[in-house]
């Protein structure tokens, strides 16, 4: 069984960040899964690239959501990866 590398990423003083970690953390503890959070803050190139979009979900470093995270398509994403 494959191990999924689930990042949520996020910035200081984000509303839809925080609904982000609570949707993930429902999603990933469902399915026996570790999660990380990544600030962007401090990071130019993840500022850059994701300035738009936070909070972002990446699955094996693919971007799978972003602003509101929908939780049925994170579980379809983390079993497809579970499964191998």
């Amino acid at each position: 069984m494959a191990t999924p590398d689930v990042v949520l990423l996020t910035k200081a003083d984000c509303h839809l960040c925080t609904e982000a970690r609570a949707a993930v953390e429902r999603v990933t503890k469902d399915l026996g899964v570790q999660w990380t959070e990544q600030k962007i803050d401090a990071d130019p190139q993840l500022q850059e690239r994701f300035a738009e979009e936070i909070p972002v979900v990446l699955v094996n470093g693919i971007q799978r959501d972003f602003w509101k995270i929908d939780e049925e398509r994170l579980t379809r994403t983390l079993k497809k990866v579970l499964e191998g």
